[in-house]
């Protein structure tokens, strides 16, 4: 019975990402998105081409705003697609770059979100239209900070 118990205290111990399938499903980009939506789908094209592995999963929209809900995400900061890298919430055009800056730093936060729609923003892009616009850090009580700007 006592070596029952320092094996699965032993087994308890080990980081999730050392159990390879875990580790892979850390890697991956979980992309929820409105069936209808195209430049949810050119967003995830822009965090291929940057090297990030996606995976695009279409869900009612009922489902998806439930979803941002209980992840945190205000009606303030929404946008059209929602995703989760590793254990960060990532909302709207959100460039990669500033995706793998968050998961380098790792800082003490729910994730980014880059609200509405910037023309412009990866999956928003139209010709040479562009507006500027922020990734913000949202923190763990809900509020925000500029993480980066972009114009």
């Amino acid at each position: 019975m006592h070596r029952r118990y320092l094996l699965l205290a032993a087994a308890a111990a080990l980081p999730l990402a050392a159990i390879p399938a875990f580790a892979a499903a850390q890697d991956t980009i979980r992309i929820m998105k409105s069936p209808s939506c195209g430049c949810c789908t050119a967003w995830a094209e822009h965090l291929a081409a940057a090297g990030l592995k996606t995976e695009l999963r279409n869900v009612p929209d009922d489902q998806l705003w439930a979803m941002k809900d209980r992840l945190g995400i205000t009606s303030d900061l929404a946008s059209c697609h929602t995703a989760m890298a590793g254990p960060y919430v990532i909302e709207g055009h959100v460039p990669a770059s500033d995706i793998q800056r968050l998961l380098a730093e790792q800082p003490a936060a729910l994730g980014l979100a880059v609200p509405g729609m910037p023309i412009g923003s990866p999956g928003m892009e139209m010709g040479d239209e562009r507006e500027p616009f922020d990734t913000l850090l949202i923190l763990a009580d809900g509020s925000t900070e500029v993480f980066a700007s972009h114009s």
